[in-house]
């Protein structure tokens, strides 16, 4: 009798099909027609998954630059709004010299 899964015809009571049996190319020894299917069928899974893939890269790609653009942006605006300190450094320092100039004319 075979392995369960090993292209056991459709089962009627389940009614699912055969299932792929897992196997170690590195400890079963495989015929070279083996690994030429295996490499094909990886390529076909590989190919297939590929316009999905692309599709999820882009759209990561995207949101990873819109957010370092959102966040230089951000950056750039914080630095620009600092300049409020500077006038209110302007402003102390004039309130300093009038302070000085009271100081001594009295």
């Amino acid at each position: 009798m075979a392995a369960p899964g090993a292209g056991d015809p459709l089962d009627a009571k389940s009614g699912k099909g055969p299932l792929a049996q897992r196997i170690d190319p590195a400890r079963d020894k495989l015929t070279p027609a083996q690994l030429h299917f295996m490499r094909q069928v990886q390529l076909a899974q590989w190919q297939k998954m590929l316009p999905q893939r692309r599709t999820r890269n882009i759209v990561t790609g995207l949101s990873i630059g819109a957010l370092v653009l959102a966040i230089y942006g951000y950056t750039l605006y914080s630095v620009s709004q600092e300049r409020f300190l500077d006038e209110l450094e302007d402003e102390a320092k004039a309130a300093r010299a009038r302070a000085q100039e009271r100081a001594s004319g009295h």
